[in-house]
């Protein structure tokens, strides 16, 4: 099954200028733990409610002058929006990553994929799985 069919389109997004302050807020407001930074709809880079912990507590920045391209990660993976879900799974492992934005083409930003997400479709279907075994099963 395509990315694109287990992403969220939902991405919250912000530019590489917007404060670290209002990136907090976002992320509380839309109950996520991630803001793809953009430049117009190409994705250029992430921050985490992690790196708001590490690089800016951690690290003592002051919030109020921090901006989004001081705390993101620029070495940013993407998945291809017709890739499938194994492919997904290797790039998180290969980069160390929880969090995927789903590209299409031309590489704007469709949507993102989390390891929550994946983990939740693996429920599913071993749960669908389990039916059908039980379903199977003889009575005794």
């Amino acid at each position: 099954m395509p990315i694109e069919n287990l992403a969220r389109s939902d991405v919250v997004t912000a530019p590489e200028d917007e404060s670290v302050e209002e990136l907090a807020t976002r992320m509380d407001e839309s109950h996520v733990g991630s803001i793809v930074i953009t430049d117009g709809d190409e994705p250029i880079g992430i921050v985490t409610d992690r790196d708001l912990a590490m690089r800016v507590i951690g690290d003592g920045m002051d919030p109020s002058e921090a901006t989004a391209s001081d705390v993101m990660s620029e070495d940013l993976a993407t998945v291809d929006h017709t890739a499938g879900f194994y492919r997904a799974t290797e790039l998180m492992s290969e980069h160390g990553v929880r969090r995927l934005p789903v590209c299409d083409d031309s590489g704007e930003l469709v949507g993102i994929i989390t390891f929550d997400d994946l983990n939740e479709l693996l429920a599913d279907e071993h749960m669908q799985f389990s039916d059908v075994i039980q379903a199977q099963r003889p009575e005794y």
